[in-house]
């Protein structure tokens, strides 16, 4: 049976690094804008759609330079949500960026550096206590804002561990901790989270590409290890 570092040195192969999360670092250099708050603003609006979805809407928050924690408050909700409607669920997700713009505010003065100096389970705490902020988003905002160590599992993620197959339940915490297990043996430190970075994207990549609903097997380069389920 295939182990979760082989896949990854396959995915690396195949992929490379990816040195996700996308983010515009033109835009802001040129407003002196903090590419921190982006990740956040995007791992809120992907919550059940696909990233070309999110892409749209972080373009129209660009267009009205709305990409930083300020800009979010000061927005008039109704037009937030016109400005996001491409991501879906655009009413929910408008409040929760008002709520953690206004938040991080408050409590933080609008200075990620305050937040992201917390140890990772203090953190990972206060995330998930904000409303509309679950796991994966949660994980999402401290491997790729925050750069804590921690696995982001997504439904890719379930997926490919379904047909490989991989021998963990099949739900968040058993797959995020099993992914760490066993990933922690061979990498330490910063490599870690360049680990976890790099194979959560290469997932995203083989799935769209090979790992979708209905596979595409062929040049998968796990191809002979997978139970192809459905």
């Amino acid at each position: 049976m295939i182990n979760i570092i082989d896949i990854y040195k396959i995915f690396s192969n195949s992929y490379k690094d990816l040195d996700w999360w996308p983010v515009d670092k033109k835009y802001h250099k040129k407003n002196k804008t903090d590419p921190r708050f982006e990740i956040i603003i995007g791992a809120i609006l992907t919550q059940n759609t696909a990233w070309s979805n999110v892409e749209k809407a972080l373009e129209n928050l660009k267009e009205k330079n709305r990409l930083d924690i300020k800009s979010v408050i000061k927005t008039d909700e109704n037009e937030l949500k016109e400005m996001i409607k491409p991501s879906g669920f655009f009413n929910q997700k408008a409040g929760r960026l008002k709520e953690v713009s206004y938040y991080l505010a408050e409590k933080y003065n609008c200075n990620l550096d305050n937040l992201f100096k917390k140890n990772l389970k203090e953190l990972r705490e206060e995330l998930l206590s904000l409303n509309g902020i679950g796991a994966e988003t949660a994980d999402s905002i401290l491997l790729y804002a925050a750069e804590k160590p921690i696995f982001v599992v997504d439904a890719y993620t379930k997926r490919l561990c379904k047909r490989i197959p991989i021998n963990v339940n099949i739900d968040y915490d058993s797959i995020q901790k099993h992914f760490q297990n066993e990933l922690s043996k061979e990498y330490s430190g910063q490599d870690l989270v360049k680990t976890y970075n790099n194979f959560h994207a290469q997932i995203v990549i083989h799935a769209k590409e090979h790992c979708k609903k209905k596979p595409n097997c062929k040049n998968c380069p796990v191809s002979k290890n997978c139970k192809k389920l459905l």
